[in-house]
């Protein structure tokens, strides 16, 4: 288990969480994070709405250690979020904010990433002492959006979320996102080939280096 504040440097040196969703085996969840790790991704995540989530978490964690970063999303509740948390999850998300949820993975000292959209969202989660909001879902809407939202809010960290892909997350990285997660675009449904996946992730942190030329891309 990571704390908070070493989880949020990870995931910004990074700048991508690879989302794994859907029908992953224990087996591919592993072959598709050590192809992702082997190309400069360490932060992952599952989601409670997948078959499996915490097996699949435990298996990575197991695989990797703390080189990987593992969080779980989906998180609706608090019964969920301490199961979540006795897993061994390094942090949490979830598509809304929900204060309960959000004291329970702070008070275990893990790092809550509360979905958020409209500046009034983000000024609560922030009050709430959330350190990275996960504004979702802003990818089909475009950066500009994102831009707006940041403007007066300068001060908070974004994790932009929902529909990004290898060709928009350069946007928002040079737009000002601390991170950005990227789903079955990057991952696929835990059926594609390890070559897909792979030349898939080569473009995408190429394109991050270019978009983020000052930051450490770091495996």
């Amino acid at each position: 288990m990571i704390r908070a504040q070493a989880a949020l440097s990870r995931i910004e040196d990074c700048g991508i969480i690879a989302v794994l969703r859907g029908g992953f085996t224990e087996a591919t969840a592993i072959q598709t994070c050590e192809t992702l790790f082997d190309e400069g991704i360490s932060v992952f995540e599952f989601t409670m709405n997948s078959r499996n989530p915490l097996a699949l978490l435990a298996a990575v964690k197991q695989a990797f250690g703390e080189r990987a970063i593992v969080g779980m999303g989906t998180v609706l509740d608090t019964d969920t979020a301490r199961r979540v948390i006795d897993g061994d999850a390094d942090f949490l998300l979830s598509p809304g904010c929900d204060p309960e949820v959000v004291k329970v993975v702070h008070d275990a000292g893990l790092l809550m990433c509360p979905g958020v959209f409209t500046p009034t969202e983000c000024i609560g989660a922030d009050k709430l002492g959330a350190k990275l909001l996960k504004l979702f879902p802003v990818g089909p809407l475009g950066v500009g959006i994102f831009r707006t939202i940041k403007g007066p809010l300068g001060h908070l960290k974004f994790l932009c979320d929902g529909g990004m892909t290898i060709e928009n997350i350069p946007q928002f990285l040079a737009a000002g996102a601390a991170a950005c997660g990227i789903v079955e675009a990057l991952t696929g449904d835990g059926t594609d080939s390890q070559s897909a996946i792979r030349d898939r992730a080569r473009r995408l942190m190429d394109s991050i280096r270019e978009a983020r030329p000052m930051v450490a891309i770091r495996g």
